[in-house]
């Protein structure tokens, strides 16, 4: 080959090479919001040096399973368990397949009695039976994550929950109101599409908190849910944090309690910011949501 032409294909390799590099770079910019491009969407728990990371769904699935917990007047360690079980068995994905029969986020089975496919395709059903067999395992509570997960599931791998106890218990911490404000979402639009009202999608919070956490003093009008927390910080903050998890299924567009406030859209990449005293009282959460 000439050597002039040898030097246009070099040329033409070192461009190529160049263009792949620049793409490259602002897909991991887009990837992970940095610069002057917004943060992705999804939502992170930010526990004593440790950060988790989580896409919407996955962040939807674990206040779930800790909300069930804080309903249910379980201790942090049992929600730190079964988040660690759910990471292991489906990445906290709702999964409609597994081994054998397997199904749901802890991958229980039809055929060994954890219910109907259709019910351990429930979140909420599937929290509440795995929580039903923990409480059985005499000592949970000191046990190591795995040890106690393992006697629950019985998986012919014992030890692989060992891999996911250090942000199961980060999250746990957060989702159930025991690290305040350090859990936040980044949402851009919430949605809530099937709700055909701004009246109707602030009833529908309300219920849906009551599905999580039971009974709460929670009162909906307009595009407000008022909940009463009295002085009990910790379970405000589990709902705050619930909340902002579900915002972008149930249209929620704000979330303030106790001097924070977290807004969704482009205020969201900041997490939970001091919030006026127009927010509303201390002993109170407050949701807004989409018209």
């Amino acid at each position: 080959m000439p050597t002039s032409e040898s030097g246009r294909v070099r040329r033409a390799l070192v461009t190529l090479l160049a263009v792949i590099a620049v793409v490259a770079g602002v897909g991991i910019a887009i990837n992970r919001g940095v610069g002057p491009l917004p943060n992705p969407e999804g939502c992170s728990a930010h526990v004593a040096g440790r950060v988790v990371d989580l896409s919407t769904e996955q962040a939807e699935n674990a206040s779930v399973i800790a909300a069930i917990g804080v309903r249910r007047g379980l201790p942090a360690r049992a929600v730190s368990i079964a988040l660690a079980t759910a990471y292991q068995e489906s990445k906290l994905v709702n999964l409609d397949h597994g081994d054998r029969d397997s199904l749901g986020l802890f991958q229980q089975r039809p055929s060994q009695g954890w219910g109907t496919a259709r019910q351990i395709k429930d979140p909420y059903y599937a929290a509440n039976r795995f929580y039903d067999e923990l409480v059985k395992v005499h000592g949970y509570q000191s046990m190591r994550i795995t040890d106690a997960a393992q006697q629950v599931q019985r998986s012919g791998y014992p030890d692989a929950y060992s891999a996911h106890a250090e942000d199961a218990r980060a999250l746990a911490s957060a989702l159930t109101g025991y690290s305040p404000a350090e859990f936040s979402c980044v949402v851009r639009h919430a949605s809530a599409a099937a709700a055909p009202s701004s009246g109707s999608r602030a009833r529908e919070v309300r219920r849906d908190l009551v599905h999580a956490f039971g009974r709460v003093p929670a009162r909906a009008h307009d595009r407000e849910v008022d909940v009463r927390v009295g002085g009990q910080q910790v379970h405000g903050w589990a709902i705050a944090h619930y909340l902002v998890a579900q915002a972008d299924r149930l249209g929620v567009t704000e979330v303030a309690y106790d001097g924070r406030v977290w807004t969704a859209g482009d205020p969201s990449q900041r997490g939970w910011r001091h919030a006026a005293p127009s927010t509303g009282p201390a002993h109170r959460v407050r949701a807004t949501v989409a018209r």
